[in-house]
């Protein structure tokens, strides 16, 4: 078997098998098979495409690069979540504790950020003595225990997902949705969930800017769920605006901790439990959504999910307390109120324009050796289809020191925000679902 033969074909239009997909990726982890011919592989897929069966070819040749995390040791089926990454979604850790409150164990894998805002680990650490790392052990006791447990991922994590990624972002092979959906899913499943609930955002601070495109993807992920049989159910989430006024880690952890406490935004609750529903369907907890959202009202509303987080934290080394007194994470020494340029109501935010200048502020990587500080960051104070005043505050910066960096940051912020006279409404937050059965938009 060779490697130019496999790239002719799919050059050709042909269908790769399962044995010279497994040839490709393996020889490629090994560097037996060089960059050129991998970015002329991934160059063939983009403009041809692959079918269902390749793409889950793919996913399991690129998750059993590395470690398989075996997860049976762990009673119950155990359910995971991604997100496919938004401005101020940290709905992992509401729906971590929220699921686990109902008998559904979440043993889950995050990652840290690179780009506007920190990851889910980010957020965690912002948290004094909160360990993302533990043993195999260790991970598998504690859910096993209180029903939660979250960690950084493992170095060893599909090994040549990682490789191929960092070929296809500088060969322009990035946006594929094969390509795209073996990526996510490949950790996914080497990450050892028996079930999987996916949050696709679509719209302006999202990776898939139309529906249509979200759609597509999700299908292309729940297809390779079924095919290796991991139930998988999609919701595609509108990111036109960000998710909650939160966005920077520790800011978000006390939203996330407000959620809890059943004083969370609409959208980011509504959202938390939408996934949620799914989760505790799949895990074999409810027979139906209606019933699940019934069960997860009623965690939230008798404080049982909010003292799963505080056992959560403190098995990983986190002070509980944060829970009860949000002046316990870390807070920024400044705030600066963003005025209104004019008067009118908000028609649009540039959600990844107002990420772009959190990360400014220091809430997120510009590179992998890029220090976050956990306490910067920007609240927002008026959404879309809200009236504002010029001059009225739009939003916060919650800044380390002020000046001239923080004025230009300020500017940024007022022109992410689209304001004019009419007044409008607010996009829906959940646009469609996507499961073996098909696309059903709401």
């Amino acid at each position: 078997m060779r490697a130019v033969d496999i790239i002719q074909k799919k050059r050709n239009g042909g269908s790769l098998t399962n044995e010279e997909l497994s040839f490709l990726i393996q020889g490629y982890s090994r560097g037996e098979i060089p960059d050129y011919q991998m970015s002329a592989w991934a160059m063939a897929v983009f403009f041809r495409g692959m079918n269902a069966g390749e793409t889950a070819a793919l996913t399991m040749a690129m998750a059993e690069s590395g470690d398989l995390v075996d997860l049976t040791p762990i009673r119950g089926i155990k359910v995971d979540k991604h997100s496919t990454g938004g401005v101020g979604d940290k709905t992992s850790l509401v729906i971590g504790p929220l699921v686990a409150s109902c008998g559904v164990p979440v043993a889950k894998m995050s990652g840290r950020g690179l780009g506007h805002t920190g990851g889910t680990i980010d957020k965690m650490e912002s948290m004094a003595g909160f360990r993302s790392e533990l043993s195999r052990e260790d991970f598998i006791a504690q859910v096993n225990d209180i029903g939660v447990a979250i960690i950084g991922q493992s170095g060893n994590l599909a090994p040549a997902d990682k490789k191929l990624y960092a070929l296809r972002d500088v060969t322009a092979t990035v946006e594929s949705i094969p390509l795209i959906a073996s990526s996510v899913m490949s950790k996914k499943i080497a990450a050892g969930a028996d079930a999987i609930v996916l949050d696709v955002k679509t719209g302006s601070g999202a990776f898939m800017k139309t529906l249509d495109d979200s759609e597509k993807l999700a299908m292309a992920m729940v297809e390779i769920g079924t095919q290796v049989g991991r139930r998988t159910a999609a919701l595609i989430s509108d990111m036109d605006q960000p998710l909650g006024f939160a966005i920077g880690n520790a800011l978000e952890v006390r939203e996330a901790i407000d959620t809890l406490h059943g004083r969370g935004p609409d959208d980011l609750t509504s959202l938390c439990i939408a996934l949620a529903s799914h989760m505790v369907v799949l895990g074999g907890q409810a027979g139906s959504l209606e019933e699940a959202e019934a069960m997860l009202r009623e965690k939230l509303r008798s404080g049982e999910a909010l003292a799963k987080f505080k056992q959560f934290v403190a098995a990983q080394g986190g002070n509980p307390d944060v829970a009860d007194d949000a002046t316990l994470l870390p807070q920024a020494p400044h705030i600066v109120e963003v005025p209104a340029p004019k008067s009118g109501h908000v028609h649009a935010i540039q959600a990844e324009e107002l990420g772009l200048a959190a990360m400014l502020l220091g809430a997120g990587r510009e590179t992998k050796d890029s220090v976050i500080d956990y306490a910067v960051g920007i609240t927002l104070q008026r959404k879309v289809g809200e009236e504002v005043r010029e001059g009225q505050t739009i939003a916060l910066l919650h800044v380390r020191e002020e000046g001239a960096a923080v004025q230009a940051v300020l500017k940024r912020v007022q022109e992410a925000y689209t304001i004019d006279e009419a007044a409008v409404l607010p996009s829906p937050l959940l646009l469609s679902i996507v499961t073996e059965q098909g696309v059903k938009r709401f």
